[in-house]
């Protein structure tokens, strides 16, 4: 029996959340199946968008932390 698999187990395996089996399962029907091979890239792609995402805060971010951690006028450490 083939297993069938989903874009939710291409993702897994993508993050290497699936099991040893799994792994030689999904790797097996990429090989058989277009249209799976196809989500493969696309998930590929997307995490390396998301890899590219900036992640550093923006600077109104920052200096609304910033007011709001002065407003709350802690006692200082000096």
């Amino acid at each position: 029996m083939t297993k069938t698999f989903t874009q939710n187990d291409v993702i897994r395996y993508v993050y290497h959340e699936t099991s040893a089996k799994e792994t030689k399962e999904i790797e097996k029907a990429l090989l058989c199946d277009a249209k799976l091979e196809e989500i493969y890239k696309e998930v590929l792609s997307m995490k390396a968008d998301l890899n590219k995402a900036k992640k550093v805060p923006s600077d109104k971010v920052i200096n609304s932390i910033l007011n709001y951690s002065k407003s709350l006028n802690l006692p200082s450490n000096k």
